[in-house]
């Protein structure tokens, strides 16, 4: 078998490597970006401070700044109109996953047409959009390094995921000081975020050796470093590793697809407006409990990559200390089960049968090492909300 693997033509990682934004426009012949980014990133400073660069480099910009937590296709129209009402030639995204994944269906839906929900899976969209350079601040969703997007269906709620070569940027500008202001609750949860990404994409049915490689080493920087950079927010190893994670964990499931847990996740985002990161923490232990029996050895594998078991321990040994570690984990990291978050039982039971058909629309838990009936999704559900 052989594996395509796919990552932006240009990656550059590291302290200050923002601020190469000027000059990795010039190498990819562009010169009129669109600076895609949220309301609390304009107000902080942080975009100033990153945009001055490109005054000084004579580089003429626009801004669409209503980006929205998880992108919706009504927030997707903003930016779109926005974009169509100048002269530009590119995207350039400075954000978490949300200005990213926004900026990502602006480029496709201003150079192919349509609505967003014509382009969700199954439908893989690779015919070229315009340029993207993307610009994480914050260590969690990958999106910078990634051929997805998702974005939620205003009209029937649905959390669309969209696949193909038309959503990975041309570039991505990976710096760790972007970081260094990030909230304990925002590290925490794009840091689980990311080690999902790392573990699902390891385990899964389409991993290859190039995704293995990129994803164990995901889990070792992340599993080592998340909750110190959690508690002393300005460790600068501990956020240049959770950095790094996230990067190589984004790339790993980029060329090896997600599972179920992203899968169950999307729907409870869409719902109940649950952080993404925070729906994979709530449902990673359950869900690797549930899975672990059909892949023992991948699930091992993650345990000694995380430094919960030793490199001689027995499979059933190693996978029983994972699960020991993302329970506490969780615990560290004051994770909230879905009541605690606010949640009522009436209206997630309610909502379960629909969640499922769209986890199942979505082609996440079909990569799973055990695939699931539809049955075993609710009642996996049904056990999230009791744990």
């Amino acid at each position: 078998m052989t594996a395509t693997i796919l990552m932006p033509r240009i990656l550059s990682i590291g302290a200050g490597a923002s601020l190469e934004a000027a000059a990795v426009l010039a190498r990819l012949g562009l010169s009129r970006p669109l600076v895609v980014t949220d309301p609390y990133l304009r107000q902080s400073g942080m975009l100033d401070r990153f945009t001055a660069g490109l005054d000084a480099a004579g580089v003429g910009w626009g801004l669409f700044a209503e980006v929205v937590p998880d992108p919706t296709t009504q927030s997707v129209a903003a930016g779109l109109a926005a974009l169509r009402g100048g002269d530009y030639d590119c995207l350039l995204a400075f954000g978490g996953g949300s200005p990213i994944d926004t900026a990502k269906a602006m480029a496709v839906l201003a150079s192919q047409g349509g609505r967003m929900r014509d382009h969700k899976v199954p439908v893989v969209v690779d015919r070229p959009a315009l340029p993207l350079i993307a610009v994480p601040t914050t260590a969690g969703t990958g999106s910078e390094v990634t051929r997805f997007t998702v974005v939620t269906d205003t009209e029937t709620s649905e959390k669309m995921l969209c696949v193909g070569t038309a959503f990975l940027p041309a570039a991505a500008l990976v710096d760790y000081e972007l970081t260094l202001t990030m909230s304990a609750r925002l590290t925490a949860d794009t840091g689980i975020d990311s080690l999902t990404h790392a573990i699902e994409s390891y385990v899964g049915r389409r991993a290859n050796p190039f995704s293995d490689a990129m994803a164990l080493r995901a889990m070792t920087l992340i599993a080592a470093h998340v909750r110190t950079a959690c508690r002393q927010p300005d460790d600068r190893p501990a956020r240049e590793a959770m950095m790094l994670g996230a990067t190589l964990a984004g790339i790993a499931f980029s060329n090896a697809s997600l599972a179920l847990v992203h899968g169950l996740s999307r729907p409870i985002g869409a719902f109940f407006h649950v952080p993404h990161g925070l729906s994979n923490a709530m449902l990673l232990p359950t869900v690797t409990a549930f899975s672990a029996p059909a892949a023992l050895g991948r699930y091992a594998d993650c345990a000694r990559a995380m430094g919960v078991a030793a490199p001689a321990s027995a499979d059933d040994e190693a996978v029983a200390a994972l699960l020991d570690e993302l329970r506490r984990l969780n615990a560290d990291l004051d994770v909230p089960t879905p009541s605690a978050w606010g949640i009522a039982a009436d209206d997630w039971f309610a909502t379960i049968e629909t969640m499922a058909d769209q986890a199942i629309a979505s082609g996440s838990p079909s990569n799973n090492p055990r695939v699931p009936s539809r049955d075993e999704i609710l009642s996996l559900y049904r056990a999230v909300w009791e744990s």
